[in-house]
């Protein structure tokens, strides 16, 4: 094996895009609102609201969700939707309301890498308070004890800029050249290999990437299939 460490993407990657449209978004959608009323005075809740207001120029918190939702319907990775709805899914997690999807060779990949000594993290245009979760309660189990570190937008940068891979590779102490990145946007996987990583496309038939042109990255439809570029 060549690689130290596997960085994971999820939407489209490791989970059906559906599952976080329909799923997660129809969820946090009538209940943004409430939460920010319910939590007003929290910081992260008081941050958001700041970062929305300074953007759009909403005042009342109806006009803020006004603004919400409409990041929503265009899926707008904004920092401060991520934010609120990170919240609200992991509340939905804790109360049972909520179970995360993951492909079918998701979980005995992980298996496998760990038994190989391979190493796995996260990088999601998610925010890292939606992700532990999403990988603690998954329709196959508790996957969470593979994965040994979380990123996003906030602590990582944009998914689709260099900087951000080279952020993640000296978070981890991990060589750029020995850090394999999965994903099914062509344009997360330029970044990455402009950061020295190796990268590989998931085309995940039925899924909106699948049939994207990843270029000059080695292209799988699943896990099962990473044997030949690990």
């Amino acid at each position: 094996m060549t690689t130290d460490w596997i960085v994971l993407d999820i939407e489209g990657t490791t989970s059906a895009t559906e599952a976080v449209h329909k799923g997660l978004y129809d969820y946090a959608r009538p209940r943004l609102g409430l939460w920010i009323e319910a939590h007003a005075d929290g910081p992260q809740v008081k941050e958001a609201l700041e970062q929305v207001r300074a953007e759009t120029g909403a005042a009342t918190t109806a006009e803020v969700v006004a603004v919400l939702h409409r990041w929503m319907d265009g899926d707008v990775k904004a920092t401060p939707l991520k934010t609120l709805q990170g919240q609200i899914w992991a509340a939905g997690f804790a109360a049972g309301e909520l179970t995360s999807h993951f492909f079918a060779d998701v979980p005995p990949a992980l298996a496998r890498w760990r038994a190989e000594g391979i190493r796995v993290a996260v990088f999601s245009s998610g925010s890292v308070a939606s992700q532990r979760p999403w990988f603690r309660h998954g329709d196959a189990g508790d996957l969470s004890a593979y994965v040994e570190d979380y990123f996003d937008t906030v602590n990582a940068g944009p998914k689709r800029e260099e900087s951000s891979y080279r952020r993640i590779a000296e978070a981890l102490g991990a060589e750029p050249a020995r850090t394999l990145f999965l994903s099914d946007v062509p344009a997360e996987l330029d970044a990455a290999a402009a950061a020295g990583w190796r990268t590989v496309g998931v085309a995940r038939p039925g899924e909106p990437n699948a049939t994207a042109g990843f270029g000059p990255h080695p292209v799988i439809d699943s896990f099962d299939r990473l044997e030949d570029h690990a």
